[in-house]
């Protein structure tokens, strides 16, 4: 639960959970009128499945658009889809990608550091630095 808040917090912090919300009234208005304009779709509830199927490319067959404004709203959906799950996914990696970064120099930093101070570090120091050294595959 804890990675989940974590990922929540980074996609508002980037704005996709607007975008995310305005893609979750598109799903519902989409669901409202394929109920009206599909023979197969009665409920709202059998629209925002056929949405969920097409949005996430499975396309199960189950239900099927026969009208021309069934089948555009299929591909806006899809389209629309493939789009927010690439936006969300790429915020994601983007973010981790940094942290990373951002630890990486962090623990670079440090080890210029007990470097720069090799004289004053005591000897289970400097054993500690030299393993550390030695665990290190540095690639040329």
């Amino acid at each position: 639960m804890k990675k989940l808040r974590l990922a929540w917090n980074i996609l508002k912090k980037m704005n996709v959970d607007k975008i995310l919300s305005s893609f979750i009234i598109f799903i519902l208005i989409c669901s409202f009128i394929l109920t009206k304009c599909e023979s197969q779709i009665d409920t709202v509830w059998d629209g925002l499945w056929y949405c969920f199927v097409s949005f996430t490319t499975i396309g199960f067959g189950d239900i099927v658009a026969q009208s021309l404004i069934g089948k555009i709203i299929t591909i806006l959906v899809a389209c629309c889809g493939i789009i927010l799950v690439a936006i969300i996914t790429g915020v994601l990696v983007t973010y981790y990608q940094e942290v990373n970064k951002i630890k990486l120099k962090e623990s670079t930093e440090m080890f210029l550091n007990k470097l720069e101070h090799l004289p004053e570090l005591s000897k289970e120091q400097l054993k500690e630095l030299s393993n550390k050294i030695k665990a290190r595959k540095f690639k040329l």
